[in-house]
């Protein structure tokens, strides 16, 4: 007799999804002779070194936690001049490849990220934050002098790259209310010398971009001659070039793929240069699968690099400077991210497994791209990963997993997702939702989300569920609707707004005050509100109809809330007004506040708990309700 969907038992612990790691980045030398990657382990981040085919050791260690804290963080780390230059600790280091002790080369003062060292390997630009005032600043590789104001006056900075002449500092700049995904401006810093011979901000001029326009990922030819960057004025992210000799931009790409980013973190990568400035190798993402490819400069012609077939989602790539090889970040459905390499005849090298891998392929879900018709008519796109095939299936549609990322300018691509595994060897469908208002599908498609928030998230999930239960892919009276941040308010308004519809929600750090957001975030995301509601006064109205808490009431069905004690994106207080009105009315819900967690869980006991909890409410209310 088959067990029911739901009930079956897994290869797959929540204990062995909080072990593993979680792979962050990974960068050559300039020699190419040395890969480093940076991992966070539970709450640590460390840096590994692996040179030629030794093995890979530890750069630095737990009691120095490699982390950018800009924003989102990220570009917690670069490499030159034989060393490692990485943030840790609220401050900037220096760590040679060869080994020995790190060095801080900055005092403890506001926020750093994005270092970048120049040419000659003196000087060291980076991304400083302090008290809401955001700019470029600069400090001597060696620590010597206090670091200094470089490039200031927007709010936002990030991404600077410089000159292998060391005349240039290149950089990506913008304001509030826009995000670095919806206008942001490519500016070319031209530096000149002060009384003491120190690098100082001579003219800057804007290059590309404006408030509609986003910009991504400066990036230098070797040579000098060009600027590359991803522009998306064609509405879609293409790759184009600077001539800084004609003063002419030349677009590359065009195909209706998106080849960069939204850039939520400092330092994202989707392309890079080869060494002798002929080539370009990137990622181009179609409906949440990724190819790499180069271009040739000298034909205008683009070819896709074998040895690949086996990942379909691929990040942080970075080529080296000697021999090309091209280091990333890489996963599919069936393998959990790994840094690889692969160097110019084909050959590809695994550095670095972020989890066990010890199952077999047929132990495991594969997600396909799917699309459907939202219910005015609109096209929308996901992921459908089914249960895992067993032997004795048991008869009927299985449950579904609604699974709505947050962002909500976000996209779930065809990487590994141990959520989705977690659940379809337990017996349940996965839909992974990148509702309109998503990024991967073209500029249009994002914008949908301006002043519509709450709306298109909400009803295209709906429609995915009743999508795939005309098909016999999902039992429409099993639905569960889970999510994060911006997809944890999904959560909550999708049970404002359709009470009864969903079986029940799993809501982590969800948005419930759209007011409270305003005021309380970060200020990455201190006025994202305004492109996605409206700007207050005039939009207060639709502030309060989008935000849950006030009308927590219309919320019938079962829910678990999770919050972490220390989140400054979404506080503590907007999952405890959602919570106060479930216990009051008697709903069915259970709350898990865990101390000393932020935005996302990164101590493993927190992780396997989060998993055994929703493992045993969805049992309870969905399963065998």
């Amino acid at each position: 007799m088959s067990n029911p969907f739901g009930t079956w038992n897994s290869p797959i612990s929540a204990a062995s999804i909080a072990s593993g790691v979680s792979l962050r980045d990974v960068q050559w030398n300039r020699s190419g002779d040395t890969l480093v990657w940076w991992e966070n382990r539970g709450k640590a981040g460390v840096l590994q070194a692996q040179s030629g085919m030794q093995a890979p050791r530890d750069l630095t260690d737990s009691t120095l936690n490699v982390a950018g804290r800009v924003g989102y963080g990220g570009a917690a780390f670069t490499l030159g001049a034989g060393k490692a230059f990485f943030v840790a600790n609220g401050r900037l280091y220096s760590q040679a490849l060869a080994g020995g002790l790190p060095r801080p080369i900055t005092p403890t003062f506001g926020s750093y990220a994005a270092p970048a060292v120049s040419p000659d390997g003196d000087w060291l630009v980076f991304v400083h934050s302090y008290e809401h005032v955001d700019g470029l600043a600069i400090v001597d590789a060696e620590g010597e002098d206090f670091p200094r104001k470089l490039a200031y006056g927007t709010d936002f900075v990030m991404q600077p790259t410089w000159h292998p002449a060391g005349e240039h500092i290149a950089f990506i700049a913008w304001n509030h209310p826009q995000m670095p995904w919806n206008g942001s401006e490519l500016r070319l810093l031209s530096l000149a010398k002060d009384g003491s011979g120190a690098p100082a901000a001579g003219d800057i001029v804007t290059l590309a971009g404006d408030r509609d326009t986003a910009i991504f990922q400066p990036e230098f030819s070797p040579d000098g001659r060009f600027l590359a960057y991803v522009s998306d004025a064609s509405g879609w992210g293409q790759i184009c070039l600077y001539d800084l000799v004609e003063k002419e931009h030349i677009q590359l790409t065009g195909d209706e793929a998106e080849h960069g980013t939204p850039a939520w973190a400092q330092g994202l990568r989707t392309y890079g240069w080869t060494a002798d400035s002929r080539s370009l190798v990137y990622l181009e993402n179609s409906v949440g699968f990724f190819r790499l490819k180069r271009y040739d400069l000298d034909s205008a012609t683009t070819a896709a690099l074998p040895g690949l077939d086996d990942y379909t989602q691929m990040e942080q790539i970075s080529v080296a400077g000697k021999g090309d090889s091209v280091a990333m970040i890489a996963s599919s459905a069936l393998t959990p991210p790994r840094v690889i390499s692969l160097d110019a005849t084909g050959s590809l090298t695994i550095h670095r497994r972020a989890a066990g891998e010890n199952l077999r392929d047929d132990q495991l879900s594969v997600g396909r791209a799917i699309s459907w018709q939202g219910d005015d008519g609109g096209d929308v796109h996901g992921l459908y990963y089914p249960p895992v095939l067993q032997e004795d299936m048991p008869p009927g549609a299985p449950p579904l997993i609604v699974n709505v990322h947050g962002g909500p300018t976000s996209q779930r691509s065809a990487g590994y997702y141990s959520e989705a595994q977690f659940f379809t060897t337990r017996g349940y469908a996965v839909l992974l939702v990148n509702h309109r208002g998503s990024t991967g599908y073209g500029k249009a498609y994002m914008n949908m989300h301006r002043g519509n928030w709450g709306v298109y998230d909400v009803i295209d999930s709906t429609a995915g569920v009743k999508h795939l239960a005309s098909q016999g892919l999902a039992d429409e009276s099993k639905a569960v609707i889970m999510g994060g941040s911006a997809g944890g308010f999904t959560v909550l308004q999708s049970l404002v707004d359709f009470p009864g519809f969903y079986r029940a929600g799993v809501c982590s750090y969800g948005v419930s005050n759209q007011f409270g957001l305003l005021m309380d975030t970060h200020k990455f995301e201190e006025r994202y509100t305004f492109w996605l509601l409206g700007e207050l006064p005039e939009a207060a109205a639709l502030y309060r109809q989008r935000s849950p808490v006030f009308h927590a009431d219309k919320i019938v069905d079962p829910i678990i809330v999770f919050q972490g004690t220390e989140d400054v994106v979404v506080p503590q207080d907007q999952s405890e007004g959602i919570v106060a009105s479930l216990k009051r009315r008697g709903i069915p819900h259970e709350y898990h506040l865990f101390e000393g967690e932020g935005h996302g869980w990164r101590k493993p006991a927190t992780i396997e708990t989060y998993y055994q909890a929703i493992d045993r409410f969805l049992l309870q209310h969905v399963i065998y309700a």
